[in-house]
């Protein structure tokens, strides 16, 4: 693997479960909000 490959998968390793939980918390903050 040359390096961009190596930065692009570190960057979806950490970025995506990060994405996922701003996802979650964004529900919750409006369900909280809507009742």
């Amino acid at each position: 693997m040359n390096r961009r490959t190596v930065l692009v998968v570190s960057w979806a390793w950490v970025g995506l479960p990060f994405a996922y939980g701003v996802y979650e918390l964004i529900q919750k903050v409006s369900q909280l909000f809507t009742g």
